[in-house]
């Protein structure tokens, strides 16, 4: 393979690429071995075909796969060689090719610009650690109990009121046939929070122990039943308790209840809870400083086609009008995301960061975490987006790149209390929506453009085009 880099402009390149006919002809030699021992032609033993036979019969698609394979890994192995990373799908123009000849084929690609990192480690930003006053913990303790009330026997011959707990069995019918899920045994119902069906629980207030009650309620829109939904249903519901609410005691016996060993261990807990809850929010702010300090990076050029694809993006859902008035902004506002994705990646590449399957699987459970009760379909939708995998995985991949940064940049280290990280959170969205506001109040330039009828001057197309321009239509079986 011969490969020779002309430079056209800036980061345009354009790679001419030669294959002799020898390494093609080997090609199709191993293409032919492997489909020898699969094809089945009458008057032969399988194995047994002569070349020139299928190369009547299956000539064309063979060489047509030849071909793509042979451009897949030459091309790849030519930008590789000559550390040519594109930013972007490249462009392949055959010029040369056919059984029996050499190919030649032209590479048009867009490079990435080189990137100066090693201004990382002067970068500054505050690392912020919030000390938790344990007055603090107590009053979050506090509220826990206080949603959790201690319910008691009520006395014989209480009528169930608002916040009472009321326990019950029923059996319900629509249309008086029973139905699946029509069914239930000491179910529990804390009257006024309206969990159960829309307007159940008002029709159980006045009921009293040993009572028999009739509610009418409606199918809700997700009822697995389909042919039910929105349709009254009646319930017969035997009351077999009333309970009311009583002050929760705050004691060890509560703190296991909640999962904790003791109070103690409870307190630590709730502590560590308060300070994550600060500490996500405040190590994004640290995030942002960083990326500020990385925009002001020097990159000689920025792609012009990954500017486009950024455009695009930000412009989603957007009338073609309203992309024409804010596309300078939005030029300005991609410049700066790919310029800190390039810098990041570089990094990235340079100290060699990799997502392990085993941190990759841990960012999944996280997200499965968060969703209480909804874990399998959490799980299934990963199971069939492979996209939204590797969107986790670029997640994961950027979070120990900012993590690795921290480490080499000059971090100025700063413990505050809960009051101070509220007044610095509160005053950086401040700052945000001001920002974002300014965004959009900024003037777009207007530039004036003399016409002429004897010159006209069409605007250059940013796009890049995945396609693969022949100069001879190849036949494929």
């Amino acid at each position: 393979m011969k490969v020779t880099v002309q430079n056209k402009k800036g980061l345009n390149k354009d790679v001419k690429v030669i294959v002799d006919k020898k390494t093609m002809n080997s090609y199709m030699d191993e293409k032919y071995e492997e489909i020898k021992g699969t094809v089945n032609l009458k008057g032969f033993r399988p194995g047994k075909v002569p070349r020139e036979i299928l190369k009547r019969q299956f000539g064309k698609a063979v060489f047509s796969e030849v071909l793509d394979k042979v451009l897949k890994d030459t091309s790849t192995k030519a930008l590789e060689e000559n550390k040519i990373k594109p930013a972007g799908q490249p462009k392949l123009d055959l010029k040369t090719y056919g059984e029996d000849k050499e190919l030649e084929y032209i590479i048009s690609v867009t490079e990435l610009p080189k990137i100066e990192i090693k201004s990382v480690e002067s970068i500054k930003f505050d690392a912020y650690s919030v000390k938790i006053d344990p007055k603090e913990t107590d009053k979050r303790i506090q509220e826990i109990a206080k949603n959790q009330p201690n319910f008691k026997e009520a006395p014989e011959q209480t009528k169930a009121a608002e916040k009472d707990l009321v326990v019950f069995d029923y059996t319900a019918t629509v249309d008086d046939k029973p139905f699946k899920g029509g069914e239930g045994k000491n179910t529990q119902l804390t009257l006024g929070k309206d969990l159960f069906l829309k307007g159940f629980d008002k029709q159980l207030i006045g009921v009293k122990k040993g009572d028999e009650k009739i509610v009418e309620a409606k199918l809700p829109e997700n009822f697995p039943e389909k042919d039910l939904i929105n349709k009254t249903a009646i319930f017969k519901c035997q009351i077999s308790s009333v309970k009311n609410p009583g002050e929760t005691k705050v004691d060890d016996d509560f703190a296991k209840n909640l999962g904790a060993k003791d109070l103690n261990d409870l307190k630590s807990l709730i502590s560590k809870q308060i300070n994550d809850e600060y500490k996500n929010s405040l190590d994004r702010l640290s995030k942002n400083q960083i990326i500020k300090e990385l925009e002001k990076f020097k990159i000689s050029e920025i792609p012009e086609n990954l500017i486009e694809e950024e455009v695009k993006i930000l412009s989603q859902g957007m009338s073609e009008e309203d992309v024409k008035k804010s596309r300078n902004n939005f030029e300005e506002i991609a410049k700066k995301r790919i310029k800190v994705g390039l810098i990041l990646n570089e990094f990235g590449e340079q100290n060699k960061i990799k997502v392990t399957e085993q941190e990759l699987q841990a960012e999944v459970q996280k997200q499965i975490r968060m969703m209480p009760g909804q874990e399998k379909m959490v799980m299934d939708f990963y199971q069939k987006n492979p996209s939204a995998v590797a969107s986790l995985r670029g997640t994961v991949y950027e979070e120990k790149i900012m993590n690795l940064i921290k480490e080499k940049a000059k971090s100025n280290k700063k413990e505050i209390s809960k009051d101070e990280a509220e007044k610095i959170l509160k005053q950086s969205q401040k700052q945000q929506l001001d920002q974002e506001l300014k965004e959009q109040r900024k003037p777009e330039k207007k530039v004036e453009v003399k016409k002429s009828p004897e010159n006209k001057t069409k605007p250059k197309s940013t796009k890049t085009k995945s396609t693969i321009k022949k100069s001879k239509k190849v036949s494929k079986k």
